[in-house]
């Protein structure tokens, strides 16, 4: 198929996108003073849930004090945790406007299904009525049959073949 090698080649151009977002936010970091603070205590939050759910992977003991990151290090992992969730949020963003978009031709395909099964329904409704129509007929010639008897049927034909002969001559 065509998409899987579409996806990677977004995905790795969501990455190529994110690097200088990355960037971005460390010059903000530095620039300004709230802003620093808020990515460090981002780190941090993040640095001390990693940490912890290490340890318990791990067997450790969970209830150790976590050191915390020194600030380069907390401004590089902020930069970074913020880069991917970047491009988490576009592929994510990304999937669900795949998903809508086949559900949308899905249910496009689903309707044409419901028009052509209502076409065949009135189609088969249709031949019904001749059905009934070409039944009621051949009740009538029967009955005719009947009120002339079996000599009426035999005359019938036998005046048919008269008539071949003599169109035949």
């Amino acid at each position: 198929m065509v998409v899987l090698p579409v996806v990677k080649l977004g995905t790795l151009a969501l990455k190529t996108f994110c690097k200088p977002i990355a960037n971005r936010l460390k010059k903000q970091a530095n620039n300004h003073p709230k802003f620093r603070e808020f990515i460090i205590s981002i780190a941090q939050a993040n640095h001390r849930f990693t940490t912890r759910v290490q340890r318990r992977i791990y067997g450790h003991a969970t209830d150790v004090a976590i050191r915390p990151l020194n600030e380069e290090k907390a401004v590089q992992a902020a930069a970074d945790l913020l880069g991917e969730l970047f491009v988490f949020t576009v592929a994510g963003a990304a999937v669900i406007f795949e998903v809508q978009r086949t559900s949308r031709a899905e249910a496009r395909k689903e309707g044409l299904r419901k028009q052509e099964i209502e076409a065949i329904k009135a189609k088969n409704e249709e031949l019904a009525g001749e059905l009934e129509l070409l039944k009621q007929k051949l009740g009538e010639l029967e009955q005719l049959a009947r009120e002339r008897g079996l000599s009426g049927i035999l005359k019938f034909r036998h005046a048919a073949a008269i008539e071949d002969k003599k169109t035949k001559a």
